[in-house]
């Protein structure tokens, strides 16, 4: 395997974040090939979603670096922001804007013309069975609407990469098929992607390639395939290294 780092769209060295004495992400070592799908799993506060800021110069790491398209990250690289797209964990929208303003602000910050904003956020909206809520206000958007209006605006600039951080959370069985099939196209055309997700059967059957943190530190990186010739499952896969919460006695349930 070659170890130049311009042969990955994601190529990160042993990234550390500390938050005073905690250690959320702790000497993380990953690569992502170009049009691959890449699946970050792990349980809630293990580090997904700050290594996810650190890998989109949205947080400086205390130590290690990372490589997005051959570029070194930093928070300070406005350039980074034109090839990649980001789907937060917060929606980061603003309450008093409509979702059909968000994507002509964002059209206008990556410097697309009006006609081709217009264009590609029509399509968008309609992808994402948005297109009907386009003049409400984010403040009294639901939180599906809110997330597509976010995806949406993720992708309107068409990004090399594109990093989404539960991107199939409160999403309807419809949208979430048409998202499915998008993301697939688009690591067809060549856009990789990265995501974070709880839904382990979505990954399964999307990703190529996962790896798992644990305590801010990677425990796992394989591929999907592996899993088939191995005959185990993602979920088995996932809780022989996250494990699952201690459960008490609960015989009082279900008991008048």
């Amino acid at each position: 395997m070659s170890t130049d780092s311009e042969t990955w769209a994601i190529d990160a060295r042993g990234l550390t974040k500390t938050f005073g004495t905690v250690a959320a992400v702790r000497g993380v070592t990953l690569q992502v090939p170009s049009g691959t799908i890449f699946a970050f799993l792990g349980p809630n506060g293990s580090g997904k979603s700050t290594t996810v800021k650190l890998l989109t110069g949205l947080l400086a790491p205390t130590a290690g670096e990372a490589r997005v398209t051959g570029c070194v990250v930093s928070v300070e690289d406005l350039e980074l922001r034109r090839e990649i797209g980001i789907l937060p964990e917060d929606d980061a929208l603003f309450p008093d804007l409509t979702i059909w303003e968000h994507l002509e602000l964002c059209g206008r910050l990556y410097g697309l013309g009006r006609q081709e904003t217009v264009a590609r956020a029509i399509q968008l909206l309609r992808h994402l069975d948005l297109e009907q809520g386009r003049t409400t206000l984010v403040e009294k958007a639901s939180f599906g609407m809110r997330k597509k209006c976010a995806l949406a605006m993720a992708l309107l600039h068409n990004p090399r990469v594109l990093f989404l951080d539960e991107p199939f959370e409160g999403i309807d069985p419809g949208s979430s098929r048409n998202i499915k099939d998008l993301l697939l196209a688009l690591a067809e055309r060549g856009m990789t992607v990265f995501l974070t997700s709880h839904i382990l059967e979505i990954v399964e059957r999307l990703a190529e390639r996962f790896a798992l943190i644990v305590k801010g530190k990677v425990v796992c990186c394989r591929t999907v395939s592996d899993l088939a010739r191995d005959g185990t499952t993602l979920e088995q896969l996932y809780l022989g290294y996250a494990g699952r919460p201690d459960v008490g006695n609960l015989d009082w349930l279900g008991h008048r």
